[in-house]
């Protein structure tokens, strides 16, 4: 099982536009006159819970904007939302055979903050965690992964213990096109922490055996060891394999990271920098000149003042959208369908779907009208049709369904406080009003999208219900948070032709056939109705004055995904 999209782009621009920043930062640091600050704050709108980006909680906590030079990989999610090799991680190649096979081979000076060399190990930690195969009596996942997109299609990892070499096998029948996404930054976990920690004295030997005692133990820890508590972050449980480590994490301050002096590659330009996420009080940090980075969803802060600023509004790769439970209120699908009538689509993308821009096509154009073709696809136009009916809100003809009972209430909750988001649940509950329908304004601070189907019933955010940074070019998180049986999947949506469909989609790139079975997946989205999409959602980045090679990132990665050049001069 597996998930891709066929997105391909280049990164020339990027690194042409970081070579010139690069230069620029020289030259300006020889003639200005002007000093470097040693510590850079970035505000970004994810609220972290854990270092673990592979997990659940990582990736709706917005692991991979806040540790992508922190924990590196063998790629990186670049600024057009693509996949980039990190070479100094290691390299990665497809090689010829009757089955798909990558090579991965490590940097040989590569080397936690700890001291621990970088190896194998950790590729088979994370297989083991995403492949879906190792699960309890009964059925449940072992490890409470995000998703197993690619891992589960892959047959076996060859690795001796401690090797700076692997073999990705993917089994005989499957072929995995998004391959560049697996093994990547804020993803991959320090495998000794676990074994250390879970008592195994070899992670490989113990997932090759398929000991069940032993892998219960690898993903207790796994599940919860590397959860982020306010104090001093233990460097021998939160080690780095990046530019950066984690030096402290609070609640008023942030998360500090630090240079990793082990870093084996170029070192970072500054010497620190402050994670500032969605609970610290933004206009506070702004006044004490605290923040030099903002990456945060358009409108979502309530008069906001960036003054001094160099601020762009932009439509990013995350789909805002309703993600709706399969349960309650919303058992059935001519409930959900019900629901959607009402929803006002086109007026919530004309008052907050393109803030600040107004683009002819692709993204932030229009109306977000599907859930797995990006606007920007060649496809998209053709496979889009069905979403016609729910443009313009038909609160008769929602008020006319009877599957949603009488005087239906529906919760949708979302992370608070959202300036934007509270005004889109307001012009919703004000549209579905005429249906007989009371929606109910149900963010909070400490929400998650766990809450689905439980003390919710409809989830406000990006592509898997995230609440800050998502999406990417590679589509990967939209497609697998309606797959069946996924941790991204927080409204239990299952359906067998649209997992077959997907499936599908991951492995084979033929146009006709790509388009067939994208029209026919999205036809059975509209009807299911497991969420409902509104627009791109628009973020808010924005540069202080003298901040050097910022660049705009309107992905899952967000700002930071070069956080390690930034310089601040003043």
């Amino acid at each position: 099982m597996g998930w891709g999209r066929r997105a391909r782009r280049t990164s020339r621009r990027v690194w042409a536009v970081l070579a010139a920043g690069t230069l620029a930062a020289g030259l300006l640091a020889a003639c200005s006159g002007k000093d470097q600050v040693p510590s850079i704050g970035y505000a970004v709108d994810a609220l972290p819970a854990t270092y673990n980006g592979g997990s659940t909680l990582g990736v709706s906590g917005g692991a991979a904007a806040l540790f992508p030079r922190v924990l590196t990989g063998f790629f990186y999610t670049g600024p057009d939302g693509q996949p980039i090799a990190d070479t100094d991680y290691g390299t990665a190649k497809q090689v010829p055979g009757d089955s798909q096979t990558i090579q991965y081979r490590l940097n040989p000076d590569g080397v936690y903050s700890d001291g621990v060399p970088t190896s194998c190990d950790d590729m088979v930690l994370e297989w083991a965690a995403r492949s879906g195969r190792f699960t309890r009596p009964g059925g449940a996942p072992m490890f409470d992964a995000a998703s197993t997109a690619g891992y589960a299609d892959i047959e076996r990892v060859d690795c001796q213990p401690g090797a700076k070499s692997a073999t990705v096998t993917f089994r005989p029948e499957r072929h995995f096109l998004a391959w560049q996404t697996l093994f990547t930054a804020s993803d991959l976990m320090p495998a000794h922490v676990a074994a250390q920690a879970a008592g195994v004295p070899d992670v490989v030997k113990a997932v090759q055996s398929g000991d069940q005692a032993v892998l219960e133990k690898l993903a207790q820890f796994w599940n919860t060891g590397w959860d982020l508590k306010q104090g001093t972050a233990d460097p021998k449980v939160f080690p780095s394999s990046g530019p950066y480590r984690i030096e402290s994490v609070g609640d008023t301050d942030g998360i500090v990271l630090v240079k990793n002096e082990r870093w084996w590659g170029n070192s970072a330009r500054t010497a620190r920098i402050v994670l500032l996420p969605k609970n610290i009080d933004l206009r506070k940090k702004l006044a004490d000149k605290a923040v030099a980075v903002v990456d945060i969803g358009a409108g979502s802060v309530k008069d906001l003042s960036l003054s001094g600023f160099s601020a762009q509004q932009v439509p990013s790769r995350g789909a805002e959208q309703l993600v709706l439970a399969t349960s309650g209120v919303f058992g059935s699908a001519d409930a959900r369908r019900g629901f959607a009538l009402c929803l006002p689509r086109q007026s919530l993308y004309d008052r907050f779907g393109h803030p600040g821009f107004d683009v002819k096509s692709g993204l932030g154009s229009g109306t977000l009208n599907s859930r797995i073709v990006q606007p920007d696809s060649l496809y998209y136009p053709i496979v889009t049709n069905a979403a016609e009916k729910y443009r313009n809100g038909d609160a008769a003809a929602a008020g006319q369904s009877r599957a949603l009972g009488a005087n239906p209430t529906v919760r949708i909750g979302y992370l608070a406080p959202d300036d934007r988001r509270a005004q889109t649940v307001a012009t919703i509950a004000d549209a579905c009003k005429a249906a007989g329908i009371t929606v109910v304004d149900a963010g909070a601070p400490d929400f998650t999208p766990t809450e689905l189907g439980d003390k919710v019933d409809a989830v406000l955010g990006g592509t898997a219900g995230a609440p800050g940074p998502s999406g990417s070019s590679t589509g990967v998180g939209a497609t697998v948070s309606l797959h069946s049986g996924q941790g991204l999947n927080f409204g239990h949506y299952s359906n067998g032709r649209y997992d077959s469909l997907t499936d599908q989609l991951a492995a084979d790139d033929f146009s006709a056939d790509v388009l067939s079975a994208d029209t026919e997946a999205e036809n059975l989205l509209w009807t299911d109705m497991p969420s409902v999409p509104l627009f791109a959602t628009p973020r808010t980045v924005a540069f202080g004055a003298g901040l050097l090679n910022g660049i705009v990132s309107p992905t899952k990665a967000g700002a930071g995904w070069n956080m390690d050049r930034w310089v601040l001069q003043r």
